[in-house]
């Protein structure tokens, strides 16, 4: 998608012929460094030409299926390396590999203040140091003791523990100490309400929990009395050492003293028992986004083959790379990526999304987010986060002068030009994007998307502007996060790529939405993924079991994901739609709810938006998080004056608004009935913590209806 160019004339043509001097002087050199030797001595060639290869073909010919990646036909990879079958022997390997090279970061804090903000919120912001490194080895000795420890007060070989926890370095030592000893881990996330923690834990009938002192004292504590078999609590904190006020019968430790009880000698000699490949090594809870999270039985052999074919797909990881981690890693793609990091020897520092960058909510001004202290190579991102990016770029290109807004969408539109036809820009990228780039560090040389669809215009600004590729995957806690990930030569936007070496993709007809195999110019239907990736099934959910997995008659297992996809020419994979996103119009037509979203989400005035359909009715309707700064200054370009939350509930803003959204609406080709006739606008942003969307940013869609259930019959009821 190409910025617009309202631009003067000379200043066009002057730009035109330095790019054509610079074009000749540089066509030589570019053309050729863009033919890499292969290690068997063969050649790449071009990145146009490496992106129109095939990416996978259908085993028997058929248009449904199962396609595999090109290098798979023969066989699903399994494995990183041989005899390295199960966690345990990933984390040792790599400690045996790169004892001394630093593994997991945290920075310190160096000082926290209030700070006041215009309308009278109070902010906590913080001052933070260096990152301070523990070496694979350390982490490694840390981890033993950990587990050594947890076996001292109790804990038992197959016997579920679990993890309530920020993303952390003491989060990964602990999943590595029971991978090592052999209990099942059983992941929450940090943002889930009282009652599904409740319920996570019950399930799983835990006696031992690991958590943080904030989770501790604002969640888990309240409901204690509700989890009548918890009898320790480890907290990674160091302070404080004692903990007064919570029921007999609970012991609660820190997680230095159950170290240390670890390292006893006594405690130190005892054997352990080793897991096997076929052994559970995470039961991890969804977010719940259709309901109550389901816990997804995870082995260990599920876990290797799916972190395998991920590590297929970014070309040159080794121990040079540095990866931030601040995602979930209750969610799979974040404890995925990072497995994948240890696996390879990088080191990984650890973030939050309110200290990621300068100008993240947390970070005192005038003091360095993590991503400018650390400067990774490797990032993962959820689109959401990536919107968020885009849309701030956006609207300060917007407030640029005219030269300098003239010079970016100049630079931008030639670049992405250069990119369709698989040429760098160093020009461009040194002179107009280095600033930009500078946001996550200006090192980043891979960026995975996941847990969401991304948009075409997110997409490209991200090539553009962070000068780096951005692989967009599709996985699923079911398949260990594992399905695709495009190669990262591939510009292409709106696909996700072909299927990883660890499994296979094949499509089933759905009669009902109209999507079948036989579809021109492109088989469609529902995904269903296959292969030593897809996992164990849900704990305690035997009737969903059956429904969701099956296994074929050659013994591999397969996962139906309830998502719509077409297989293109090239073997790659594109979304289209969602069995429980469709709604059956009164009328008889079908709308995608997420199809319209994002669509939508383009738009600048849109922060969020959630789009609503009742089959009883004839049109859609949506709930709207509008962007405050642009939906001031709307209103300020029709005379209305107000607070944003007075705006909010404004009838004439909200009709405003409404016919920005039909425009761009319109401009997206979605059809009319496609378009919300009737909007509500939100002035709270939907976070985690309003338990309206999940750690992933995911729509809640049960728990937005409760909430706007007042608008929803208005916005129905007056017809």
């Amino acid at each position: 998608m190409k910025l617009k160019e309202d631009l003067n004339p000379m200043l066009l043509l002057l730009f035109h012929l330095m790019v054509s001097v610079y074009t000749v002087i540089t066509f030589l050199p570019s053309y050729l460094l863009s033919w890499v030797s292969q290690p068997d001595g063969g050649f790449y060639g071009s990145e146009e030409e490496r992106a129109k290869r095939a990416k996978a073909r259908s085993l028997e010919g058929c248009p449904e299926g199962p396609y595999r990646a090109v290098s798979a036909t023969k066989r699903l990879v399994t494995s990183l390396h041989p005899g390295v079958d199960t966690l345990d022997k990933v984390f040792e390997y790599a400690a045996t590999r790169f004892p001394h090279r630093d593994c997991l970061g945290t920075r310190e804090v160096m000082s926290e203040e209030d700070e006041r903000q215009g309308n009278g919120k109070v902010f906590k912001k913080v001052v933070l140091g260096e990152y301070r490194w523990l070496s694979y080895q350390e982490t490694l000795t840390a981890a033993t003791q950990l587990g050594s420890g947890l076996a001292s007060l109790g804990q038992r070989p197959k016997t579920n523990i679990a993890i309530f926890c920020e993303t952390r370095a003491e989060w990964i030592i602990a999943a590595q100490a029971c991978f090592m000893y052999n209990f099942p881990l059983v992941t929450l996330y940090s943002t889930l309400g009282g009652p599904a923690i409740a319920h996570g834990l019950n399930e799983t009938q835990v006696t031992h929990i690991i958590t943080s002192r904030e989770l501790l004292e604002t969640r888990l504590k309240a409901i204690l009395i509700e989890v009548p078999r918890l009898q320790h609590i480890v907290v990674v904190d160091n302070t404080p050492t004692t903990w007064p006020g919570y029921p007999r019968g609970i012991g609660v430790h820190n997680m230095a003293a159950v170290q240390k009880l670890g390292a006893r000698p006594e405690n130190a000699a005892r054997e352990r028992k080793q897991p096997l490949p076929s052994d559970i090594a995470v039961i991890m809870y969804t977010s719940g986004s259709t309901g109550i999270p389901k816990g997804v039985m995870i082995s260990h052999s599920n876990i290797l083959a799916g972190i395998t074919g991920m590590a297929e797909r970014i070309p040159n990881l080794c121990e040079e790379d540095t990866y931030i981690g601040y995602l979930p890693l209750a969610h799979v793609l974040e404890l995925s990526a990072e497995l994948v990091c240890v696996s390879h020897g990088c080191r990984i520092g650890y973030s939050s999304p309110q200290t990621l960058a300068d100008q993240s909510t947390k970070i005192k001004r005038g003091s360095k987010g993590d991503t400018s202290v650390l400067r990774p190579t490797l990032m993962a991102a959820v689109p959401e986060i990536m919107d968020r990016i885009y849309k701030n770029v956006m609207t300060k290109v917007e407030e640029m002068n005219c030269v300098q807004r003239t010079l970016f969408i100049l630079a931008y539109n030639y670049k992405l030009e250069q990119l369709s036809k698989g040429y760098s820009t160093p020009l461009c990228d040194r002179l107009v994007f280095r600033k930009v780039r500078s946001l996550l560090g200006g090192r980043t040389r891979v960026l995975l998307s996941g847990g969401a669809p991304l948009s075409a215009a997110t997409q490209r600004f991200m090539n553009v502007c962070f000068c780096c590729p951005v692989g967009q995957g599709y996985g699923l806690t079911e398949t260990c996060g594992a399905g695709t990930i495009s190669e990262l030569w591939d510009y292409s936007t709106g696909r996700v790529g072909g299927p990883l070496v660890c499994c296979e993709i094949k499509l089933k007809d759905w009669v009902e939405g109209g999507y079948r195999s036989t579809d021109k110019p492109h088989p469609r239907g529902e995904i269903l993924i296959g292969g030593p990736n897809v996992t164990m099934g849900y704990y305690k959910k035997e009737a969903k079991n059956q429904e969701d997995f099956f296994v074929d008659e050659n013994g591999q297992r397969w996962f139906c994901t309830g998502d719509i996809g077409e297989f293109q020419e090239d073997g790659c994979l594109k979304i289209i739609d969602r069995k429980k996103d469709l709604v059956k119009l009164q009328a008889g037509e079908y709308v995608s709810l997420g199809k319209v979203e994002a669509m939508l989400k383009n738009c600048a005035l849109i922060d969020n938006i959630c789009a609503y359909a009742n089959s009883d009715e004839t049109y859609v309707i949506g709930f709207v998080v509008p962007n405050q700064k642009h939906l001031l200054a709307l209103a300020d370009q029709y005379g209305i004056r107000g607070s944003f939350e007075e705006l909010c509930s404004s009838k004439a803003v909200e009709e405003l608004v409404l016919k920005v959204i039909t425009e761009a609406a319109l401009a997206a080709q979605l059809e009319r009935f496609e378009i919300p006739r009737k909007i509500c606008l939100s002035p709270e942003p939907w976070t985690p913590e309003t338990g309206l969307v999940t750690d992933a940013f995911k729509l809640k869609r049960k728990e937005l209806k409760t909430h706007y259930q007042d608008d929803i019959e208005r916005m129905y009821g007056g017809k």
